[in-house]
């Protein structure tokens, strides 16, 4: 894909995820516009498929809704209301621990900080620049497997891994299309352009892509 592409690139995205749900972590902020809930529901859908992070975000937060109420609940609580999703524990207990620290450092508030962020146990690039754009509205890149596996497809990008692909699209991807293209790309690769046997066949991008590393395809 070529760089004066992009617009087209990204006007036919908009309208072709319009026809799966969106991510749940963004059904989330949509939703709440609450950036603890944010961070929660990104820290529960690590590992885990939306179809579990969504209902198991709607246990907790019928329980606790905020640091201080969460720190009301024992771990026990909240493994309960979080199973099944992936490593269940050990995010009990992360997000107990997090909860903690807002309480006691932050006045009960999520940063809007990357650096304050990425000092929580647990939480990553990713994670961060979720909560910074859906939680917050403010400028930044989510780069997810999606993100990385479908600009690298395409040739937009030529990187290693997801942070080294978020820094080459800062420095590359159009101002607007920041907010947007995590819960385009994530909504898009889980549903058509695939990480196993994509479906190009039918790709409204198939005369952008350059189709690296497709090996098998629909």
């Amino acid at each position: 894909m070529r760089d004066e592409d992009v617009d087209d690139v990204m006007a036919l995205l908009a309208e072709a995820v319009r026809q799966w749900p969106s991510p749940a972590v963004t059904i989330v902020s949509q939703r709440e516009g609450n950036p603890f809930k944010v961070l929660v529901s990104c820290i529960l859908s690590l590992r885990t498929q939306d179809r579990t992070t969504g209902p198991a975000s709607e246990r907790l937060f019928a329980l606790a809704d905020t640091p201080a109420t969460m720190l009301a609940l024992s771990r026990e609580q909240v493994e309960g209301a979080i199973y099944p999703v992936g490593f269940y524990r050990n995010k009990a207990a992360q997000i107990l621990e997090i909860c903690r620290i807002l309480v006691e450092q932050y006045d009960g508030r999520v940063p809007d900080d990357m650096g304050r962020l990425l000092s929580f146990r647990g939480v990553g690039r990713k994670t961060a620049n979720l909560v910074i754009t859906l939680g917050f509205g403010k400028p930044g890149i989510c780069v997810d497997t999606h993100v990385h596996r479908i600009c690298n497809r395409w040739g937009y990008v030529r990187t290693g891994t997801p942070e080294q692909t978020e820094f080459a699209l800062r420095a590359k991807l159009p101002g607007q299309y920041w907010l947007v293209i995590n819960d385009y790309l994530v909504t898009f690769g889980q549903n058509h352009c695939t990480p196993l046997s994509p479906r190009c066949s039918t790709c409204v991008l198939g005369r952008f892509c350059d189709r690296i590393g497709v090996t098998k395809h629909r």
